[in-house]
């Protein structure tokens, strides 16, 4: 098996399956969408896995820092019940769309609004209840309260990471409620002291509940229903190696989208006369459509009774082709064109009660299909872990061979109760292992539970995304070493007692001793960090957690990077993050570096450097990167966790050498590539769109200058090889370095903005013409077909205005980063749009001719714009000259400032500029435009 393409919980085959199993009706859509955060905790368990491969194993798995941190408020602040944002109020906000850029490229601007209004109540804070209120505040609702009257024990230092060895003996809410308003100023954290009552339940919109009996829960979930609209309900337990999630969220809950994807759509090819008709589109993509399908149609010629903007059903669905539920024998012929898009339909989905679910639950949401089975058992092991917890008041003790004969005794008389679902038999040594750690609250599973739940509650709020219906188990006993004897779990009360409860002495010392590497300090890293600290690897005598990443922190990165606060920003990632990390756990062994783990720093990370790490993990956010990485690990033979997250989608794979296959073993199957000519000239959707703009961005603004800066650097070397080469790539590069030096060289800010007009006038309105003059609307190829017939959209070019928004935000941004290639200052005025128009308004163009003869590539096979000509040399020469001519105007030791793309920095203008070319583009060719949070993609 593949183990990067599987969503890994325990190296099961969910990822693949969650895209085409048919066991669960919403399997599909909960797999592909539980967060981004279950993914760190589920490759986090891994890490148990990578240090039990050094002890025997029960099977074969697939598996002193800077001043960085700011000093919290005295503790005695936090007496009060209520918390209040920064602001003092908690007011209606609007979205900070610098903040939530990525989410909100995921999650779109409505459901964000909706989370914006949410009222979230979580009662019970160890470590699953404070990893839900993490990734609550930093997805931004209105307000949190948290409820837990529990004082602080040893043993939640080892999940909570809000909490340190000052806290216990305190309330674990009060404990913990500041270092949880720092995450989010614009969400207000309150803290409820009191019992939870139903008038007080009645103000939220989702209630979190992790410590319930099932009585209790079964109590406030039929509160919950009865409210008008309903309150979401969740219960989230977890118990050592075991955990399990219920969500009920109404009789009838409304799911607007289901799966968070773009719509599907299809260029028309042709429509036939029939009943029903078939529909067929161009193969230049595969169709995404399914049976059952709503779908609208726009831009038909001929068959025009279609463009009504009315869904209709299709069915037959193939890769290139459907049937419409439609009787078209008396329209018009369909003549060309067309666009078939599909339309979400919502989704009516009908919860259960908690009390009538527990006794029939129906299917199980699956994370393993190697554990078919395993779920039915656990419904009615947590339900004997209930009865264990009433009747005696505590839950089962470790290594307690009475306890868990007692755990046994409940579940097998459940079962005896359980009529038609009763279970044929009973793995009586899962039972003593649910046993074993019912107590234990251990971060890695706390931190997946705490993503999965986090998730929920952003549907619940939202109606994006497809629920978890109704349970979900899990557990991780593949974690487990072959033998941990009793006498080895016990232990005094301390920040790890729980780990050595299910997992003994001897594997918590060697996760102490432990020498780890991370690379990279972002979400990923943040998340890593902060489980290493709670779990206590690197905190021995010969431990040592070495973290990397040559970044800076951005405002950006704050809603997904927890350990990151706004006082950070400018600040190395890596140094903040591991000052955080010990903050978590003083007894941590990290140091921190600001380096980029490549090939240019070997002699950093030499041979003697890889030989004394024990495994390695990836934080990256680059294929290139994770190559080099690996293949390190594969050469010094060490353990790699790599993996990855795309919005709410994630992957992760172990790398255990000798065992499984390295990350560079197997490659996805490379993306279609547009033609050049398409991307070029004939572009028919959003994505040609931004891939041409990306190319032009780098080609004007990274690649350019970085050309004129080595002409500059030895300009006769530079002249002689251009001259040798002779050919049309080399004419091309000098009439850029001509451009830059001589004939568009910008000395002022107004220069840069002429540049810039010049450019829109060029990319959205002369090239139209010319393309269009070449090839008028009517044009023919050679066989007789129609010129711009499917894919192609014949263009219409733009008129420049200032009047026009998004024409004056392209002129801003391509004026500021040319201004920065020269090292020109933007002056004040030019950062006012008013003025900036009222300069543009006074620039004047001559009008555009077309020529006649000018010859457009249309080859799909073509590898190069650049078309030879039989005077390339002449032309050569004759730049070369015009650069000999002007030399003396250039100020000795004038260089360019190339700038490399950075999609993530939004005061750069960068993406500013990606949206405006591709929507321009866009524009001119009549497809829907996106915006910058959607260009970022």
């Amino acid at each position: 098996m593949n183990n990067r393409v599987s969503l890994c919980f325990r190296g099961s085959f969910a990822w693949r399956l969650a895209s085409k199993c048919s066991f669960h009706p919403s399997a599909r859509f909960v797999l592909a969408n539980l967060l981004r955060l279950p993914l760190l905790a589920i490759a986090f368990s891994i890490i148990l896995g990578i240090f039990h491969y050094m002890l025997p194993r029960k099977r074969v798995v697939g598996g002193e820092l800077g001043n960085t941190l700011k000093k919290p408020h005295p503790q005695e602040v936090l007496n009060q019940d209520h918390i209040m944002a920064a602001d003092g109020s908690p007011s209606e906000m609007e979205i900070d769309e610098d903040l939530h850029s990525r989410q909100l490229a995921v999650y779109g601007r409505e459901t964000m609004r909706r989370l914006l209004g949410a009222n979230v109540l979580i009662s019970g804070l160890q470590g699953g209840g404070v990893e839900i209120a993490k990734n609550i505040i930093l997805a931004g609702v209105r307000s949190v309260t948290l409820h837990d009257p529990g004082l602080v024990e040893a043993c939640d230092l080892g999940a909570n990471f809000y909490l340190t060895e000052s806290d216990i003996g305190k309330p674990r809410a009060t404990a913990c409620a500041y270092k949880l308003q720092e995450l989010n100023a614009a969400v207000l954290v309150t803290v409820q002291s009191a019992d939870i009552t139903h008038s007080f339940l009645s103000k939220f919109q989702a209630a979190v509940f992790t410590n319930l009996t099932y009585e209790e829960a079964a109590a406030f979930d039929d509160f919950c229903r009865s409210q008008t609209p309903p309150i979401a309900f969740i219960k989230a337990d977890v118990h050592g190696l075991f955990g399990s999630v219920f969500c009920d969220f109404g009789p009838e809950f409304v799911v607007f989208d289901v799966d968070g994807e773009e719509p599907q759509t299809g260029i028309i090819a042709s429509i036939s006369n029939d009943d029903p008709a078939l529909v067929s589109c161009v193969d230049d993509e595969r169709l995404e459509f399914h049976d059952g399908d709503m779908v609208v149609f726009s831009e038909i010629h001929g068959m025009t009774e279609l463009n009504d903007g009315k869904p209709r059903r299709i069915t037959s669905c193939r890769p290139y082709s459907f049937l419409l539920e439609e009787d078209t024998t008396g329209f018009v012929a369909y003549e060309k064109g067309g666009i078939v898009t599909q339309v979400k339909q919502p989704k009516m989905l009908k919860f259960k009660s908690f009390r009538e679910a527990v006794k029939n639950p129906g299917e199980f949401l699956l994370s393993d299909y190697a554990k078919f089975d395993r779920s039915s058992l656990l419904h009615l092991a947590f339900q004997a872990l209930d009865q264990f917890k009433v009747k005696f008041g505590r839950l089962p003790a470790p290594a307690s061979d009475d306890d868990a004969a007692k755990l046994l005794a409940f579940c097998k008389e459940s079962n005896g109760e359980a009529g038609e679902s009763k279970l044929e038999s009973i793995d009586e040594q899962i039972l003593r292992h649910l046993s074993n750690g019912a107590s234990a609250v251990l971060n890695p599973m706390a931190a997946m539970f705490g993503g999965i739940v986090g998730q929920e509650v952003v549907k619940a709020c939202s109606g994006k995304f497809h629920p978890l219906f109704q349970f979900f188990y899990f557990d991780s006993l593949e974690s487990l070493p072959l033998e941990v004897e009793g006498p080895d779990r016990t232990t005094a009360e301390s920040r790890y007692s729980a780990q050595v409860s299910v997992f003994g002495h001897q594997l918590q010392q060697r996760l102490e001793n432990a020498k780890v590497f991370v690379v990279g300090a972002g979400a990923l890293g943040c998340e890593f960090l902060k489980n290493l600290a709670l779990m206590g690897v690197a905190c021995g005598s010969k431990g040592k957690l070495i973290v990397t990443d040559d970044d800076v922190i951005e405002k950006s990165n704050l809603s997904r990077q927890f350990l990151f606060r706004d006082w950070n920003i400018g600040q190395a990632k890596s140094t903040v993050a591991a000052s955080a990390a010990s903050a978590i756990n003083s007894s941590l062994k990290v140091e921190a570096l600001q380096n980029r783990v490549s090939p240019e720093t070997e002699n950093v990370f030499d041979d003697a450097f890889w030989e004394s790490i024990d495994v390695v993990i990836n934080a990256l956010d680059n294929v290139n990167a994770r190559l080099y990485v690996d293949s390190r690990c594969v050469y010094f033979q060490k353990p790699l966790l790599e993996s990855g997250t795309l919005g709410t989608k994630c992957n992760t794979q172990m790398v255990i050498p000798h065992l499984t296959e390295n990350y560079g073993a197997s490659r996805d199957p490379p993306e279609k590539q547009a033609p050049m000519c398409t991307l070029h000239s004939f572009p028919h959707n959003i994505s040609h769109c931004l891939t041409w703009a990306r190319s032009e961005f780098e080609g004007l603004l990274e690649k350019t200058p970085a050309e004129v800066n080595t002409y500059l650097s030895k300009p006769e070397e530079y002249k002689g090889s251009m001259a040798s080469a002779g050919d049309a790539q080399a004419r091309e590069l000098l009439e850029r370095v001509v451009e830059c030096l001589v004939t568009e060289r910008c000395r002022t800010f107004e220069d840069c903005l002429l540049w810039a007009r010049k450019k829109f006038e060029d990319y959205f309105s002369n090239r139209v013409k010319q393309l269009t003059y070449t090839f008028p609307e009517d044009a023919t190829t050679s066989s007789g077909a129609l010129f711009w017939s499917a894919p192609k959209r014949f263009p219409k070019p733009l008129d420049f205005s200032t009047q026009d928004h998004s024409h004056l935000s392209f002129l801003a941004s391509a004026a500021y980063l040319r201004a920065q290639t020269y090292g020109i200052d933007v002056p004040d005025w030019a950062k006012e749009s008013s003025k900036l128009a009222e300069a543009a308004d006074q620039i004047k163009l001559p009008s555009f001719s077309p020529k006649q003869g000018v010859k457009i590539v249309t080859d799909e096979k073509a590898t190069s714009l650049s078309t030879p000509a039989s005077d390339d040399s002449m032309v050569i020469d004759s730049l070369i000259k015009i650069l000999d001519d002007n030399a003396s105007s250039i100020p000795p030791g004038f260089r360019m400032n190339p700038l490399p793309f950075e999609k993530d920095d939004d005061t750069n203008y960068h993406m500013d500029l990606i949206a405006g070319l591709a929507n321009m583009r866009a524009r001119n060719y009549w497809i829907p435009e996106v915006d910058k949070l959607k260009a970022r993609g």
